[in-house]
């Protein structure tokens, strides 16, 4: 599913393209005059968890094929369960909605329609369609029989409408504990869906909700809410991802037995991720486990992590554009996602330099005049010729990295080593003339000759170098933590290879977390730097694109690297 790395996410936006299948669909319901060519979609996330990449496919689809066909989209909490969800989750997936760029028409919760839905239930008991079952989950799970064995009748299932609907009252009432009955409903303990044999349809559980309170002590099962939800909303177009094929004829079930708006439910891939899980459920244990600092982590797949970490909202939507939507599962390389914020972040982003090197090496030009400075005027982005230049601060001694210097070189090697020149980025030519030792050993000092003559922009000194390495003034220079975050797991396919594992153990996936996934480091950076505003993106010169992290303050600036700049991984994992 990748793309070629030489096609541009912008010549790629604007190209034509077929319509996805869904698309087909929408065009020919419009065709029809289906709902009077009205478009209504939603999207309805459970609250019981932050926002991840797979959610933004979500997002980008419903969204965007109501922007397409001139139609809206619904938010649409599913806050049936209330054990696991949470008004911070709530207000953090609003958030992540418009931080993506889109706008819904209402703001819903399927607690809005408990009473409706609770009138539905009735109906469906005094048509005969549905029962009070005093059965455990044990029991029922053992007489649902399996998909190659008809279940048997619940000893329950031949109640009169009127005991089930006393019954079911009292249920509502709060007079029985949690788990003591459900209400099912009647359909065919035969059928080979297995979501046919008299699914439960509401069940009691005695727990605060966020917004109902202690309102309610039944609440209907996904099954039950969700299609009767979208029918109340007269969604014309409800689009879930493939585990839901199963439910449809369900979902249909209930819509044709109550004569209610005929929603129809419509199938696509969800997205599978390589180096990544998509599972909420894992996704939590990574941070109860201290595995990760919280949802938002930069390492994490949550829209509140990747935005962390320097991710745009047009490189994710440019993404959802790319992977495309399809009707059977695949993996996605997320070298993918990386090459789409790549290649924003090119053609927008400010280059800076950053010595990003725990022990930097001091660079003195030992024929430049003490106590004189100059300012050097730099580019700030080739790639954007209105970009303009900036003031960088220029003296007699200036950090560079230990990997730009090299004792003992070998052949075609252009940074620094003994008696060999360099550029310095945007300013003069040097030579390096002595090294200087500490006591271990270590280089700490390389004392130079600059070339007077060979400041860029102006150069008179006919001399050609092939390096070029950037630079910090000593005298100017600001400390800064960067950190170095990695791609959260080291195996490709974590889902895959846990199953390989055949371990028991829920936790098992944890063995495959990468050990690498962040690395901090101290850097020194222009000055420029020091007043940048959290989330400011930036190219650290040959190091990568990083972001301003939150967690600066006025002593200290943090930068999180968004993205190397080339997909150094995928050249690693060829090495091994």
């Amino acid at each position: 599913m990748t793309s070629p790395a030489n096609e541009s996410p912008t010549e790629h936006s604007h190209a034509e393209r077929s319509l996805n299948f869904i698309e087909q669909i929408v065009e020919e319901d419009i065709s029809a005059g289906l709902h009077e060519g009205r478009v209504l979609t939603r999207f309805p996330p459970e609250p019981n968890g932050y926002l991840h990449l797979g959610h933004a496919k979500s997002i980008c689809l419903n969204f965007g094929l109501a922007q397409r066909y001139g139609g809206q989209t619904n938010l649409r909490f599913d806050d049936t369960n209330p054990v696991t969800e949470d008004t911070e989750y709530v207000d953090s997936i609003k958030d992540d909605v418009r931080w993506l760029g889109f706008e819904w028409a209402q703001e819903l919760y399927a607690s809005d329609y408990f009473d409706q839905l609770y009138a539905f239930a009735e109906t469906l008991i005094e048509k005969g369609l549905a029962y009070v079952d005093d059965s455990t989950a044990a029991e029922i799970a053992a007489l649902k029989g399996t998909p190659t064995t008809p279940g048997q009748p619940s000893p329950f299932r031949d109640r009169t409408v009127a005991e089930n609907l006393d019954l079911f009252r009292q249920m509502k009432a709060g007079a029985y504990p949690d788990g003591a009955k459900v209400l099912r409903a009647k359909i065919d303990m035969a059928s080979p869906n297995m979501h046919f044999r008299d699914p439960i349809i509401y069940r009691i559980k005695h727990a605060h909700h966020h917004r109902t309170g202690d309102t309610w002590c039944i609440y209907p099962m996904y099954d039950f809410a969700h299609g009767q939800s979208d029918a109340i909303e007269q969604i014309t177009h409800s689009i879930c991802t493939l585990e839901f094929i199963p439910h449809r004829p369900l979902y249909d079930w209930f819509i044709e037995q109550l004569g209610i708006f005929p929603s129809k439910q419509y199938e696509f891939a969800r997205l599978n991720l390589t180096y990544t899980v998509m599972s909420k459920r894992k996704l939590k244990r990574l941070v109860e486990g201290g595995h990760v600092t919280g949802w938002d982590d930069p390492r994490m797949p949550t829209l509140a992590g990747i935005r962390r970490r320097g991710y745009t909202p047009d490189s994710l939507r440019e993404f959802c554009e790319r992977i495309g939507v399809a009707k059977r599962d695949n993996l996605i390389d997320v070298g993918l996602l990386e090459f789409c914020i790549r290649e924003e972040l090119n053609r927008t982003t400010h280059r800076v330099m950053a010595v990003v090197d725990d022990k930097p090496i001091k660079l003195v030009l030992t024929n430049y005049p003490e106590g004189q400075e100059e300012i050097m005027h730099i580019e700030n982005n080739p790639e954007d010729p209105d970009s303009g230049t900036r003031e960088v601060p220029f003296g007699r001694e200036v950090y560079v990295e230990r990997d730009d210097f090299m004792e003992i070189p070998p052949k075609k090697y252009f940074r620094l080593a003994p008696g060999q020149m360099v550029r310095l980025k945007g300013a003069y030519i040097v030579r390096c003339d002595e090294v200087i030792k500490n006591e271990a050993g270590e280089v700490t000092e390389l004392h130079c000759t600059y070339i007077p003559e060979s400041r860029s922009g102006s150069d008179t000194s006919g001399i050609s170098v092939k390096g070029t390495i950037h630079w910090v003034s000593v005298a100017h220079a600001i400390r800064a933590e960067v950190r170095l975050y990695d791609r959260l797991f080291a195996a490709e396919n974590p889902a895959m290879e846990e199953k390989e594992m055949e371990s028991e153990d829920d936790n098992a996936f944890l063995s495959l977390l990468n050990p690498n996934s962040l690395v901090v480091v101290q850097a020194l950076v222009e000055p420029n730097l020091a007043h940048r505003p959290v989330g400011d993106r930036v190219q650290f010169m040959r190091k990568g694109y990083f972001t301003v992290d939150a967690d600066s303050t006025t002593d200290q600036l943090v930068f999180n690297r968004t993205v190397t700049l080339k997909d150094t991984w995928a050249k690693e994992t060829k090495k091994g």
